[in-house]
Parts: structure tokens; sequence; C-alpha cells
């Protein structure tokens, strides 16, 4: 097995036939199928179905895919090392579908200003997936809002603490939180996700009955909705930064004001340690006042 014959099998991944895959790589479509008959006798498995057009990966090719990624991405980041370029290579990046992913492609524009070297590639998946990635070694970093059960291998290092706002049309202006909770049609953020149990638990906590009038799986649509008057609702505050967002009554969520936090997650030993930390800080200063400094949370713990 070598480099060329796994960059060779990610061509004919990326697009789809061995002809193609050869104008990539800058070989014949005979020298393509070459590498890849060689390297499925040398790990004894069939990668492709050629049985279909166009071949289709078997569950074996799959994991194969999966070990020659993992191994160039290796390779690269090695030669950017010992170029003395650290700040290079491929990041690993999972987030997980929330509120917080508005500040990802700010972050990431800015790390590629600073490191052109850097290729950010980002994953989006749920929190247990993305635990279970980092702790793999499949991702260098994934960006979790604050989970019970870390395993011990992994740190996690919240960059934001964030308030939660009960949010209402513009034209409701201000009013007492509770009695728009019990007399209001009320918009319930519906996920599987640990901001959904925090607003229900304080809503139960508040002895409040709400009047659902729909159950939507993402921040975003709720504030559209609400905006144009179909209910009330309850956000965190890095969904009303748009926009959009700007133009809705807000009022504090909780009593005391309920506060929930994100952070990235990363293994205790990271090749990527470096720049992940970077990402933290520009996440940070991203969050203004309700950011959290890397030193401030390792001082704390």
């Amino acid at each position: 097995m070598d480099t060329r014959q796994l960059k060779t099998l990610l061509a004919i991944r990326s697009h789809g036939t061995f002809a193609q895959a050869a104008d990539v790589v800058g070989l014949t479509p005979s020298a393509v199928s070459q590498q890849v008959h060689a390297l499925e006798d040398e790990l004894r498995v069939t990668i492709f179905d050629r049985s279909t057009r166009p071949p289709q990966a078997t569950p074996e090719g799959l994991q194969v895919i999966e070990m020659a990624e993992d191994i160039l991405r290796r390779e690269e980041d090695t030669r950017a090392s010992l170029r003395g370029d650290q700040i290079a290579g491929t990041l690993m990046l999972g987030s997980v579908r929330s509120s917080a992913l508005n500040l990802l492609p700010s972050a990431l524009v800015e790390l590629r200003h600073r490191y052109p070297g850097l290729k950010p590639s980002l994953r989006i998946s749920l929190s247990s997936t993305l635990i279970a990635d980092v702790a793999a070694g499949r991702l260098d970093a994934a960006i979790v809002a604050e989970h019970v059960g870390f395993p011990s291998a992994l740190r996690w290092s919240p960059f934001v603490r964030e308030p939660l706002w009960l949010i209402a049309p513009r034209e409701m202006g201000a009013q007492d939180p509770i009695e728009l909770l019990n007399t209001r049609p009320y918009i319930r953020f519906h996920s599987n996700v640990p901001l959904a149990n925090l607003i229900d638990t304080e809503i139960s906590r508040l002895g409040v009955v709400t009047n659902d009038v729909a159950e939507i799986d993402t921040i975003g649509s709720i504030v559209t909705c609400v905006r144009q008057g179909l209910g009330i609702s309850v956000v965190p505050h890095a969904a009303l930064q748009d926009p959009e967002g700007k133009d809705i009554t807000r009022l504090p969520f909780g009593n005391p004001q309920v506060t929930r936090q994100i952070g990235i997650v990363e293994r205790t030993v990271s090749p990527r340690g470096e720049i992940i930390a970077r990402l933290h800080g520009v996440l940070s200063e991203l969050c203004g006042t309700y950011g959290l400094a890397r030193t401030a949370v390792a001082d704390s713990a």
C-alpha cells in the first residue's frame, strides 16, 4: 500500500468512475484499475462492487476509504510539521446543528486569512456522534453544548456562556414573561439536543403550561415564525444576531435568567492542539460580551 493508491481510491470515491478518477490523478483507466486490484489483493477485501455502474463501494470498501482519508491527512499534517509550518494541513471539525453554527463560518474565514495553509473540513452531526468521532480520532475537534459524560480522554472548553431569551413579535412590547408563556401561543423547540431539554426543564420549574401551536427543530425557523406573528418562543442569544432577530421583542427567560454554554471538545493529547486553541480564541472574540477565554476556563478547572 502506498499513498498513490490511496489518492487514486479517494479520486474514485469523489468522481464516481475509474475513468474520471484517471483524469484527476493523471493515469490511464487501466492503471487506475490495476492500482485498485493491487490494493484489494493486499488487503484481501473487495473495495468496489464492479457489477454496478458506476462502481459502488462495498461495506469493507467504505472502511478502507475512511482509513485512506485518515492516512493521507496524517501524512499532510506531518509534512507541514516537518516544514515548521504547524498551522497548516487539514483541520477536521464537527459541529452540532444549532445557533452556534452561525459563528463558525466567520471563525473559519478568519482562520483561513491568518493561516492560508490551513484547510478546514466541517461535518454537521449530533453531539453524541461528534463526541465519539473526536474520541476515535476521526475528528480533531467538535463544537458541542455542555454535555453529560465526556470520556476522560477528552477535554471540553466552553467559549461562550449566553443567556436565553423569551422572544415575541415586536408589537407585543415588554410584558411579564410568565404571563406571556401562560397565555400566548407557544412555538416549542422540539429536538433531541441539550438546549431543548434545558428550555423545557425551566418551563416546568416555573409551573407554566404552554399553549403549543407548533413544534420546530431549528432555532432559525423559530425566530422567523415569531417575527411573523405565529407565537412566542425561547431561543439563545446567538440566534438573535442576524438582522431579522433584531426586529423582535426579547425578555429574560427564567428566574434567574437561564444561560447555556457551548464549547470545543478535543482529545487531551492532540496533534492539532495549537490550532484548536486559536479557533477557541476566535470564537470567543466573536461572542463579544458572552465569550469565555480559554485561560480563564483552565484556571478555574
